[in-house]
């Protein structure tokens, strides 16, 4: 007998976060060894009419193949992927039982070569702007390794995440949406950060479960040559399959022009990618009321309670600052008191204090109210 969790999870996948209607086309990427519920979510296609298309995705193979492809080889695949993803309506990736460091020791150039050739044309402009999607992983083990939790306990917890009234929480960010759409000058303060941009005449988008499982986030973008001064960001951040820790920016005007971290050299390896990855593609306010620690796993550590997320590379086509890159990058500062504090400040009027919004109007997304 299955998990009533997963029938939950998997009716919340197709029903509401992507909506699969009659006649539409679903890819569903099932990236790991779980099973259910892909089996899951397939029936769930079929009951709202739609029709499923799997893919089983392995990354140890993913890393042989990338390894020693040519610039040639990746422009064949991403024209034979691009060509089906134009195909479809929706889009669902799982995640499960990834080793988060699978892709690392690639050759130099490699990961590189694949975003540019592969990633971007067939995701970041086909898939994430053309299609409905939502991206989850599912839980394991090894997820419950990196929070630091129990496999049963983890697997409560994530259920909790997935799985709460994103409907309420969809109303709640109202409010905010609405002052953010009247904001023109941000201020971030926290330790090591001290960061000014505007956000005046670039779009906000609600994050509420339609695109990510889980969610729990409200996205713009700075315009793009405004932000000075520096951000200490104080979340770990899997990216090329090796942890970056204490990344460290300075900005004049718009553009990272000093970046540290445990791993200076590769930081700006990655940045080097192209001009667009050294300027910002999003800035974003994360309150889920059930993430409260990072577990190096962009997807959760982006929705963290009294959080943020500042975002070197391509911007998104519904908060558009014009920024083109091949990589997006969502790197976290945490501001409640545990992590350091800190405020985020909109036309020199203080909404958030250490991860709790002050403002009369924005209370309902403090964690009491969203629970």
């Amino acid at each position: 007998m299955k998990d009533p969790r997963i029938l939950k999870l998997a009716k919340t996948i197709v029903n509401y976060s992507t909506r699969v209607q009659k006649g539409e086309r679903v890819l569903i990427e099932m990236i790991g060894p779980e099973r259910e519920l892909l089996k899951s979510v397939i029936d769930e296609v079929h009951a709202a009419g739609g029709h499923p298309y799997v893919q089983l995705t392995d990354r140890a193979v993913q890393r042989t193949m990338l390894k020693s492809m040519t610039k040639e080889n990746l422009e064949h695949w991403a024209e034979l992927d691009l060509a089906r993803m134009k195909d479809m309506d929706v889009y669902i990736a799982i995640r499960s039982g990834e080793n988060a460091s699978e892709l690392s020791g690639l050759p130099d150039g490699q990961l590189g070569l694949y975003e540019k050739t592969y990633y971007k044309p067939v995701h970041l402009d086909q898939r994430v702007r053309k299609t409905r999607w939502v991206v989850m992983r599912y839980p394991s083990p090894a997820m419950a390794q990196q929070a630091g939790m129990n496999t049963d306990a983890f697997e409560d917890f994530y259920f909790d995440v997935c799985t709460l009234d994103y409907e309420k929480m969809s109303k709640a960010m109202d409010p905010l949406s609405e002052l953010m759409s009247k904001t023109d000058k941000v201020r971030i303060v926290s330790p090591g950060t001290d960061l000014t941009f505007s956000i005046k005449g670039i779009p906000n988008v609600k994050c509420v479960g339609d695109k990510n499982l889980p969610d729990g986030e409200l996205y713009t973008a700075p315009v793009r040559d405004s932000v000075n001064g520096t951000i200490q960001y104080n979340t770990p951040s899997v990216y090329s399959g090796i942890t970056f820790e204490n990344i460290f920016f300075r900005f004049e005007n718009g553009r990272i022009v000093e970046a540290t971290s445990n791993d200076t050299k590769k930081l700006n390896e990655i940045l080097d990618n192209d001009e667009g990855a050294r300027h910002i593609g999003e800035f974003s306010i994360g309150f889920n009321p059930y993430i409260l620690h990072p577990m190096k796993d962009t997807l959760f550590d982006e929705k963290i309670d009294g959080s943020l997320h500042f975002t070197p590379g391509q911007a998104y086509e519904e908060a558009d600052n014009g920024n083109r890159s091949s990589i997006h990058w969502d790197l976290v500062l945490i501001q409640r008191p545990e992590y350091g504090g800190g405020e985020i400040w909109f036309d020199d009027r203080l909404i958030r204090k250490d991860g709790r919004f002050v403002v009369p109007e924005l209370e309902g997304l403090n964690p009491e109210h969203l629970k």
